[in-house]
């Protein structure tokens, strides 16, 4: 099968032929912080997410294999769309025995056929722009169960959270001050990156609590601050993050278990443990509202039910009842970036810049100082002229 050629990286090579060392992981975020560009990343993902897409595309791999199918009909999911529109070959539902294939191996990829050396590994689906548009659209038939399914679980985590959600038991005392004080909170999401250059005049002058949530700790550093506080089960925070000082809160299922816990004490950093059955981003935000904060601002967190749907969990319902439990404190910030852009063009700034120049040399030219230092200014400039001239062998 014919790949087709990219609008940002070249074409495959002729034949249909990939050739690059594979970088296989199964959890495809786990994948994108060690993948280098030309190679090949080995995943198994179902139900491709943007982020995820996104991450994958910043890497620049050679070719995208997913062991699973990228859209499995349950809704209509964005990330193979925006490989295949990137140009990023995606060969899909190849089963198992790829994930099996042994790290800085070598792979050959001739259409649909994954190649070890002269073995044929696996057979799958390569994904085009027509496929890939012809399971959006049956995925789309599907969405009236997500709802069904979606409806279900927000009843089902308002009975178990109740107290939780109404009154805020079982929130964790913390050590960061939030009383009276706005909270920035940053989920590595949709545009999270472009929203949080635009909040820098915001961030400047209110100097709120930043939150990172997971990764979004990273992001906070990478834009040049530093968190306040780092909530999550730690699965996609770095180790820089978790040593910067800020205050650690690690999610912990209802029943206890921590899978981010051990790793926290590994490090040595102090921390507190917060059970909760939702989302890390909602437990931020419960958090912040219920120690008291003024407003609570959000980058990248998930509102639309593609969005919920996207993260890949049944219990996404938590967002919402979260949401309407902080209520009007809470203003989304994401996609701030696109709501507003800078206007200004080199044209309107030149001539905004000789205006003030006009402007200047109008004030000089009505005072008695002004008019002294243009004569001064203007008997330099008749030196120069002639220096200038019995440099090259003439008097102007």
């Amino acid at each position: 099968m014919k790949l087709l050629p990219s609008r940002r990286r070249p074409a495959a090579p002729q034949g249909g032929e990939l050739v690059g060392p594979a970088r296989v992981d199964p959890r495809t975020k786990s994948l994108t912080k060690r993948l280098r560009p030309g190679e090949i990343a080995v995943i198994d993902h179902v139900d491709i997410d943007r982020v995820s897409a996104e991450a994958l595309v910043a890497c620049r791999p050679a070719a995208v294999l997913n062991a699973a199918r990228s859209t499995s009909g349950r809704y209509p999911n964005l990330g193979p769309d925006i490989l295949v529109s990137a140009g990023i070959p995606l060969v899909d539902d190849l089963g198992p025995d790829v994930m099996t294939l042994r790290e800085g191996r070598t792979l050959r990829v001739d259409g649909g056929s994954v190649y070890d050396g002269d073995r044929l590994v696996a057979q799958g689906v390569v994904q085009t722009e027509q496929t890939v548009a012809t399971d959006q659209a049956a995925a789309r038939e599907g969405l009236s169960v997500q709802l069904e399914s979606f409806a279900a679980n927000t009843m089902d985590y308002l009975r178990r959270e109740r107290d939780l959600l109404l009154d805020g038991v079982g929130v964790p005392d913390i050590t960061t001050q939030i009383d009276g004080r706005q909270v920035l909170i940053v989920v590595r999401g949709y545009h999270y990156k472009e929203d949080l250059v635009t909040l820098r005049p915001y961030i400047r002058e209110y100097r709120p609590v930043l939150v990172g949530v997971d990764g979004g700790a990273d992001a906070i550093l990478d834009a040049g601050w530093t968190p306040d506080m780092i909530v999550g089960d730690m699965d996609s925070v770095s180790d820089r993050a978790l040593r910067c000082g800020a205050e650690i809160v690690v999610h912990a299922y209802r029943d206890g278990r921590a899978p981010g816990l051990a790793r926290v004490e590994q490090l040595g950093v102090p921390h507190i443990v917060f059970p909760a059955t939702g989302t890390s981003e909602d437990v931020a935000m419960l958090l912040a509202d219920d120690k008291g904060a003024e407003l609570i601002v959000a980058v990248g967190t998930h509102a639309t039910l593609v969005e919920f749907l996207d993260k890949g969990r049944s219990g996404m319902a938590s967002t919402f009842l979260t949401r309407l439990r902080v209520g009007s404190k809470l203003v989304d910030a994401k996609g701030v970036s696109r709501l507003y852009r800078n206007r200004i063009s080199n044209l309107q700034l030149t001539l905004l810049v000789l205006a003030g120049l006009l402007a200047l040399g109008v004030a000089l030219a009505s005072t008695t100082a002004g008019q002294t230092l243009i004569g001064l200014t203007a008997a330099r400039w008749d030196d120069f002229v002639y220096w200038l001239g019995s440099l090259f062998g003439g008097t102007p």
